[in-house]
């Protein structure tokens, strides 16, 4: 039975000393340097494979210290030293990526396409990342540019969203429970946001809302200069047609492909108001209020414990597909998850992947709710993910963004389904709406969140003020509830409380992306039965091996197509058509 710990950060060092890491880094960086007047058009498959081995070894080192001080700073954001720790492993990966960033050049511009297609055909699963590369060469700037930026960037945006984590996660909230005050963080006070108590939902929204709203000049100044940073370099220095091409080249998807995706949220959001109607009426309201939105059904209540959610969560994976589940029973025989509450930790739920060669580490705030049960299904799918693309370079191990939102959705999926079938219908119609609550959660609000951001770069660029800001924030709502839901004026600052927009900017999207074909690969599976794993296994080894469009149009799945995410939402009414027939 396993039980809530602290993580074991041991094995990304593996006992060795960080600063002496660090120092053999710097030397490996500057030999690899050394060759830079070795490469021209002539170079060998051999010698190509050699440079490419190198460059290899010095992103895992990278990844080893980096990864080592991001996870001590995530447990634990008020720690001067941590936080000291990660400027030092900025400052450091900057130095590596100045020593390195030649040879990312000299593959995009100072080769020819004939030696290119020579050398990417002899690199195996690199080929079509490397060929990526090469059509990215347009937004490439001079190699003393580039240098500037790595070093800016230092001290430039990444540390603005330092700033950012380090004011937010220190926030506090106070609100009244069983009339006494409590005081609390983040984590804890969102599970009030979910209370059967009417009166603790509104006082935790508005406790937090009220939180972001005061701090408004500071932290919508932030997020003016990350946009406006993130602007300067892409779209006037690297020439992006739009903001939100920068995370969709960088992810190799086409802008087409996100714009039908998007399309489609915003024209069948209507099956989400259709849930909210009929989860007003089973509360017995007339109209749900934005403080009720996730307000569960009336009916059982219960707590997991941690190993009970455990056992569920690994027996799910493990009937599904033996292989993936070991993967995940890997994470927690390892001690590679961080699940206690504690203070200044970092709010919310990851999984970071150092290495294809180290188990991923899983960030979790486990309070025994029912949807914390389903986070830790969602952060194991995402290891499993990097585990079955282990194999591939440390280059491509990781899935692009959009793809990597999938596994852990379809993690999700795989244990709603069992669940489901050991509950009575009062359990499955809480567990079910709450399910779907989740589902408006990633899919329409993550698109509309994506919305919001296309349209608050381009008012921050014609000099708007964060209060214009949230105006926009206000509307956008408005047109994602309709009449279905009553906002109040207070959720126009809601945007000063998500973190991706400042950490990622139109990351969100990757969500919706990610839950939509879950959705598609989910049905599937229930048509095919056992058989489906097999295929599932080989779209998660891919890792980012491979062009989104390309490999999925393999298994039968065409996401250029508004058809295709139209399926996605035919799921999502055939779980209304239930919850309805549970009534």
């Amino acid at each position: 039975m396993y039980e809530q710990t602290a993580w074991n950060l041991g094995d990304i060092l593996d006992g060795e000393d960080a600063e002496g890491l660090s120092k053999n880094l710097r030397r490996r960086a500057a030999e690899f340097a050394g060759i830079r007047d070795t490469l021209d058009g002539d170079t060998t498959a051999e010698r190509f494979a050699d440079c490419i081995s190198r460059l290899e070894e010095i992103t895992k080192e990278v990844s080893r210290i980096g990864g080592h001080a991001s996870l001590s700073y995530a447990e634990d954001t008020q720690s001067e030293t941590a936080a000291a720790t990660v400027a030092l492993t900025s400052q450091l990966e900057s130095e590596v990526a100045n020593h390195t960033v030649f040879f990312d050049l000299w593959w995009k511009r100072g080769i020819g396409d004939a030696d290119a297609e020579r050398l990417a055909g002899s690199s195996g699963d690199l080929k079509d990342r490397l060929m990526h590369k090469r059509r990215l060469a347009r937004h490439s700037l001079s190699e003393a540019e580039e240098k500037v930026i790595n070093l800016l960037d230092v001290t430039g945006a990444s540390a603005l969203v330092k700033i950012y984590d380090t004011i937010t996660n220190a926030y506090t909230y106070t609100i009244t429970v069983d009339g006494a005050e409590k005081t609390m963080g983040r984590e804890e006070i969102t599970t009030y946001v979910r209370s059967p108590v009417s009166q603790y939902r509104e006082d935790a929204y508005k406790a937090i809302l009220d939180r972001y709203a005061a701090g408004r000049n500071v932290l919508g100044e932030i997020y003016r200069n990350v946009v406006m940073s993130g602007r300067n370099e892409y779209i006037t220095m690297r020439k992006y047609a739009a903001p939100i091409s920068v995370m969709n080249t960088g992810s190799n998807i086409d802008d087409s492909t996100v714009e039908s995706l998007l399309d489609v949220c915003r024209e069948r959001v209507g099956v989400f108001r259709e849930h909210f109607a009929q989860k007003a009426s089973a509360l017995g309201m007339g109209r749900l209020r934005r403080y009720d939105l996730y307000a569960p059904l009336h009916g059982a209540d219960r707590k997991y414990g941690y190993g009970e959610a455990a056992k569920m969560v690994l027996d799910t994976i493990t009937a599904f597909s033996g292989t993936l589940g070991e993967y995940a029973r890997r994470v927690f025989e390892e001690n590679h998850i961080h699940s206690t509450i504690q203070k200044g930790k970092i709010s919310g739920a990851f999984c970071s992947t150092i290495s294809p060669d180290i188990t991923p580490y899983v960030l979790l705030n486990y309070t025994g709710e029912t949807r914390d049960v389903f986070t830790m299904a969602h952060e194991l799918g995402h290891a499993v993910h990097s585990m079955a693309a282990d194999s591939k370079s440390i280059l491509v191990q990781h899935a692009p963004l959009p793809l990597a939102e999938t596994a852990s959705t379809f993690s999700e999926m795989l244990l709603f389904d069992a669940m489901s079938g050991r509950m009575d219908p009062s359990e499955e119609s809480k567990v079910l709406a709450g399910k779907l609550d989740d589902l408006y959660a990633t899919i329409p609000r993550q698109a509309f969140f994506t919305m919001f951001e296309t349209r608050a770069h381009g008012m921050l660029a014609d000099g708007a003020t964060p209060s214009e800001v949230s105006g926009v924030y206000a509307e956008t709502l408005s047109e994602q509830f309709a009449d279905s839901v009553d906002v109040s004026d207070d959720f126009a600052s809601e945007w000063l409380a998500i973190p991706h927009f400042y950490h990622s900017p139109f990351y969100c999207y990757s969500y919706s992306f990610g839950n939509l074909l879950a959705a598609a690969l989910f049905q599937r599976h229930k048509r095919e039965g056992s058989g489906f794993a097999a295929v599932y296994e080989g779209i998660l080894a891919a890792g980012g091996s491979r062009k989104p469009e390309e490999l999925l149009a393999e298994y039968g799945f065409d996401i250029g197509s508004a058809n295709f995410w139209r399926e996605g939402f035919d799921y999502v009414r055939s779980l209304n058509s239930r919850l309805a027939a549970l009534a």
